[in-house]
């Protein structure tokens, strides 16, 4: 493969991940909002106590009188989810390096390679001190598990413009 053609297929996979991280982060913002709409979509009333449902409809209820009860009485909380949402935007920020020069800053592959590993035990072992239903700490670890195969598949195509780049880092 050219050059050119690894250098494309690059930064579209570049710009795909920026843009998951994008809007996996912003999704933390208006929790309140998605919750109503996943609540209406699954037919789950907030009149009606979380112990009235089961399966996921009894998480996503418990989940929903949660979120109610942090805006009413605590909605400080959310701050908390604030800055994680600002922390995938500046992940993804820090991604332009890869666009612009992917074999110079081929360590972010690696670093997120880390990174979405790393997703799997926090989930693991928090989700449990926490209370989470196993069936959503596969769904949170599902985010590392997915998260490495355009990275694998980056690290696959910048190796191989490392390659046909003669080892020069200065081009790209």
């Amino acid at each position: 493969m050219k050059e050119e053609n690894l250098l494309i297929r690059i930064r579209l996979m570049t710009l795909f991940f920026i843009g998951a991280l994008i809007v996996s982060g912003a999704t933390a913002f208006p929790l309140v909002s998605e919750m109503e709409i996943l609540t209406s979509l699954l037919g789950i009333s907030s009149d009606i106590p979380a112990s009235e449902y089961s399966g996921f409809n009894h998480w996503i209820a418990t989940v929903n009188e949660g979120i109610i009860n942090a805006n009413i009485y605590h909605p400080f909380l959310f701050y908390g989810t604030d800055w994680l949402a600002f922390a995938h935007i500046i992940i993804a920020i820090a991604f332009v390096g890869l666009y612009r020069k992917p074999v110079t800053n081929r360590w972010l592959i690696y670093w997120a390679m880390i990174a979405c590993v790393c997703v799997i035990p926090l989930a693991a072992i928090c989700g449990n001190i926490r209370g989470i239903p196993g069936f959503w700490i596969l769904i949170d670890c599902s985010f590392g598990v997915f998260g490495l195969i355009p990275l694998m598949i980056l690290h696959k195509y910048v190796q191989s413009l490392k390659r046909l780049a003669n080892h020069i880092d200065t081009k790209y």
